[in-house]
């Protein structure tokens, strides 16, 4: 199961890469519909991380990311791990072109490209 978040980055931390060539980028974005807003971190793994490359401090973002936890030593944690992330408009939308970059460099399909309006396709869609 996936989930969102909205919020306004914070903080951007650099690619951190382990010994047995794993690595990750951290983002901690500030909520903006709580009463109190709350700063949550989340982690981009692998290739993932390159996707926070075009954002920037301050940007508006909508993350898509799943829970991950796991046991040590008797503790428990959790991990908000990101693979999905927009830059969204003033109005919340999300800013031109921006899922199609992400995507593309995500490995993930591009959606369909404007340029394919002007076919006479009968199809309604």
């Amino acid at each position: 199961m996936s989930y969102e978040y909205t919020g306004t980055v914070k903080k951007i931390g650099e690619v951190q890469t382990f010994p047995s060539g794993f690595s990750k980028r951290e983002i901690v974005v500030t909520s903006e519909e709580d009463r109190y807003p709350q700063d949550v971190s989340f982690e981009f793994l692998k290739e993932k991380a390159d996707l926070l490359n075009p954002i920037s401090e301050a940007d508006r973002v909508k993350i898509t990311f799943d829970i991950g936890g796991r046991e040590y030593n008797g503790r428990y944690f959790n991990n908000l791990k990101g693979w999905r992330i927009e830059k969204l408009d003033d109005e919340g939308g999300a800013a031109p072109g921006t899922a199609d970059e992400f995507e593309a460099k995500a490995g993930g399909t591009p959606a369909a490209s404007d340029d394919l309006a002007g076919d006479d396709d009968d199809l309604p869609f």
